[in-house]
């Protein structure tokens, strides 16, 4: 018997797969309406815009059902309900740089994931190495542009 892999993920991100799901779902009727249109024209063969309507409707249903899977497995946790000393799925780590310099990141799910905003996945390089790791570790990441260094200088649950 096959098992469903739960996925990992804050509220926040729940949340927003949540609304992505709302927002593709209100699409249908109006996909619908744009695929009668096209067929009101004519010729299907030679009607581009028909074409581009339902290329449209197998892409907005594709993500429909992609969203909606992870949606059925997701596993929500919540932060605040964590802690110890060990960098968990959730925690917000303060790393130190081979530059001594501050970065922050929280290690969240891969729906949520956005280094720009400082949410990396668990299943990043840098996801992986910290998970498990300690306050005064060092960490090595290999990433594209070479190896990268960092010493695990706080973990919080926030």
């Amino acid at each position: 018997m096959a098992t469903v892999e739960k996925m990992p993920m804050l509220q926040m991100g729940y949340d927003k797969l949540n609304e992505q799901l709302r927002e593709l779902k209100a699409e249908r009727p109006l996909i619908v309406d744009a695929i009668e249109e096209a067929r009101a024209h004519g010729d299907l063969s030679e009607n581009a815009e028909y074409h581009a309507a339902k290329e449209r409707q197998g892409q907005v249903e594709a993500t429909i059902a992609d969203l909606e899977d992870k949606l059925s497995r997701a596993q929500i946790i919540d932060p605040k309900t964590l802690s110890g000393d060990k960098v968990v799925f959730g925690a917000t780590v303060m790393l130190l740089d081979e530059d001594e310099k501050p970065v922050k990141y929280q290690i969240v799910g891969q729906a949520e994931a956005d280094a720009k905003l400082g949410m990396i996945s668990y299943n990043s390089p840098l996801g992986r190495a910290l998970i498990g790791r300690q306050v005064g570790e060092e960490v090595e990441v290999s990433v594209p542009s070479g190896d990268k260094f960092y010493l695990i200088n706080q973990i919080d649950f926030i």
